[in-house]
């Protein structure tokens, strides 16, 4: 009977320990990931309008090396 609790009580550590890690992989994951809703949002963040309003050319020809 001695037994019985001691298992127990080990596999209640060990789950309530699994369930802990899975949460917080979950958590983490979902913080560096962006909802499909807001994805028009991280482009705007990641390339954002000039000042009157007009998107910047990012893939513009470089001056320097244009002959």
């Amino acid at each position: 009977m001695k037994t019985m609790n001691r298992n127990r009580r080990i596999f209640i550590i060990v789950f309530i320990a699994f369930t802990t890690l899975m949460a917080l992989l979950t958590i983490d994951m979902a913080s560096r990931t962006t909802a499909p809703w807001n994805k028009r949002r991280e482009v705007e963040r990641a390339f954002p309008a000039g000042k009157d309003g007009t998107a910047i050319d990012t893939l513009a020809a470089d001056t320097l090396l244009m002959p």
